[in-house]
């Protein structure tokens, strides 16, 4: 079972959009924001986590949504099964998803969830 977990959207001034968007949309951040990288949540109760990713790049890809699963490697197969394919993409060492694209080309990330982030 797979569901929408985070938005993750590409910024060009990390401390502004986060600025704008905690009081937006009444979000806090979930752990303490890195320099390149924050997660917003819901200040109360269940919701769609924002996430905001420096980009230094306009050509860079800002846009994706990140999707939660209880057994990551049975989903991203059943996606593949479904017509998704497997992104061509550069992973940096600790990465945690595997990034996929749709029918139509847009990418999307499949993340092993973590019982201790909601």
């Amino acid at each position: 079972m797979l569901n929408i977990s985070s938005i993750v959207w590409g910024v060009g001034d990390l401390e502004k959009s986060m600025t704008f968007w905690t009081v937006a949309l009444d979000y806090v951040p979930r752990e303490e924001p890195e320099e390149d990288w924050v997660v917003l949540i819901p200040r109360e109760g269940a919701g769609v986590q924002l996430a905001l990713k420096l980009v230094t790049s306009p050509a860079a890809r800002r846009h994706h949504m990140d999707l939660y699963a209880e057994n990551q490697s049975a989903e991203v197969a059943r996606l593949l099964s479904l017509g998704a394919t497997r992104a061509d993409w550069r992973y940096e060492p600790e990465a945690d998803y595997v990034m996929l694209r749709d029918p139509e080309g847009n990418y999307f990330r499949i993340i092993q969830k973590n019982a201790d982030w909601f």
